[in-house]
C-alpha cells in the first residue's frame, strides 16, 4: 500500500486569513493607482493654472455684476451733458 499524503482541506480561518491578505494587496494597489493619478492631476493643473486663474477672474467679474455696471456707467455718461458744477458725489449738470 502507498501512503499518499492526505491534503486536508483549509480551515475557515487559514482560509478568512488568506482572503483578508489578497484583499489587502488588492487595496494597496488600488491607492498606489490613485496617488499616480492624483500626482498627474496637480501636474496638469499646475500647467493650466494661469488659464484657470483668468477663467475664475472673469466668471468673478461677472457674477458682481461687473459687465452690467460697466455698460451702464459708458452709457450714462455719454447721454450726460457737460457738468458744471461738482459738490462731493452730487453735480450741477447742464443737458442742452
Amino acid at each position: 500500500m502507498s501512503t499518499r499524503p492526505t491534503s486536508r482541506p483549509p480551515s475557515p480561518t487559514e482560509q478568512l486569513r488568506r482572503e483578508v491578505e489578497a484583499e489587502r494587496e488588492q487595496l494597496a494597489h488600488a491607492v498606489d493607482e490613485l496617488r499616480a493619478e492624483i500626482t498627474n492631476m496637480k501636474a496638469s493643473l499646475r500647467r493650466k493654472l494661469p488659464v484657470f486663474a483668468a477663467g475664475a477672474l472673469v466668471a468673478g467679474f461677472f457674477v458682481a455684476g461687473g459687465a452690467g455696471a460697466t455698460m451702464r456707467l459708458l452709457a450714462r455718461r455719454s447721454r450726460e451733458g457737460s457738468e458744471k458744477a461738482r459738490f462731493g458725489r452730487f453735480r450741477l449738470v447742464d443737458r442742452d
